[in-house]
């Protein structure tokens, strides 16, 4: 655990997508200088299926960047892992190709629905294939695909693709991806329907899971597009239901084992805690996160993506004043 922040001892923030996985982190800076094989042996020798999906999601976003896939289909062209990331990349190609409006969004789109298929078949136990699926699902937004507009077993919650969820789900109940991707295809769907998701996940979510941290995210994506950004956030978390999200967050994350929500989460939980003047508890999170941190929600919460490390830090250094002064 990382040592207690004291006033005027700050680590300057670190991003680096692996955040607390020391095995992750030695494949990503390998991937990012053209080696492979650590990935491939990471892969192989990760079981629990949790897990594996965050690896892979962190691998696929680093190896989009690279032709490093390239030269390990030569060497190694059925390993399964390998068959993953390429999926995983080709969805991120497609999900890029869409946001910028290329004139390629939809062929790659299509070619990266045939690769989830395809790979939900060949690995039939891993979540990531359906995953992916709901990663693409948020592109159709007018819900032409059949599997998109599924009925839903919670009444309060509309037709969408909950049987690409469910399959994830059968394979991982609490995976964090394949629910952070159903609020996100909410949010680009139909907006309304993203709280009451948010709040069935949180009816069964168990203590401790970085679920708890969904409703965050669900208060930041509200806000973010205000064209004066940081003081409209921070008002909210004065206010209801904002205030008590951060708190049954902070409730939630202090009963998990340590290490187990990533360090966004971590992030997500140390703006809310700070915005809603919980300091003490702010503190804490800061302090876990050691010199770890990550852009989101600091720049989503800025006035400007510039300002977002100099918010990140002026949080920081008040939660460590505000502490204090309790203490005094």
């Amino acid at each position: 655990m990382p040592p207690a922040l004291n006033a005027g001892a700050q680590p300057r923030p670190a991003y680096h997508p692996a955040g607390f996985d020391d095995a992750l982190r030695t494949a990503v800076d390998d991937l990012r200088a053209g080696r492979w094989l650590s990935t491939q042996r990471l892969l192989a020798s990760t079981q629990n299926v949790g897990l594996r999906t965050s690896r892979t999601q962190v691998l696929a976003l680093v190896a989009a960047r690279s032709t490093v896939l390239a030269d390990w289909g030569r060497e190694e062209p059925d390993d399964p892992g390998l068959a993953i990331l390429r999926t995983r990349v080709m969805v991120e190609h497609a999900l890029a190709a869409a946001e910028a409006r290329s004139p390629r969004a939809e062929p790659l789109e299509q070619e990266a629905r045939e690769s989830c298929w395809a790979a939900a078949q060949a690995v039939p136990a891993d979540p990531v294939p359906w995953v992916c699926l709901l990663a693409l699902a948020a592109l159709d937004r007018s819900m032409v695909r059949p599997e998109h507009r599924q009925g839903s077993s919670d009444p309060m919650l509309p037709a969408g693709p909950w049987g690409l969820l469910d399959e994830a789900l059968r394979r991982d109940p609490a995976n964090r991806e394949a629910h952070h991707r159903m609020l996100r295809y909410w949010h680009q769907v139909y907006r309304p329907a993203a709280a009451d998701f948010v709040n069935v996940v949180m009816s069964m979510a168990p203590a401790g899971s970085p679920l708890a941290a969904l409703p965050l995210y669900l208060s930041v994506d509200y806000y973010r597009n205000e064209p004066t950004r940081n003081a409209v956030v921070l008002r909210q978390w004065l206010r209801e239901p904002h205030f008590s999200r951060a708190q049954r967050a902070y409730e939630s994350w202090s009963v998990a084992d340590p290490g187990t929500w990533p360090v966004v989460d971590l992030s997500y939980l140390a703006h809310a805690l700070w915005a809603s003047a919980q300091m003490a508890a702010a503190v804490e999170v800061f302090s876990a996160l050691g010199q770890f941190a990550s852009k989101a929600p600091w720049t989503y919460v800025a006035d400007s993506r510039q300002q977002a490390e100099a918010l990140l830090l002026t949080a920081r250094d008040q939660a460590l004043a505000g502490r204090a002064t309790a203490l005094a």
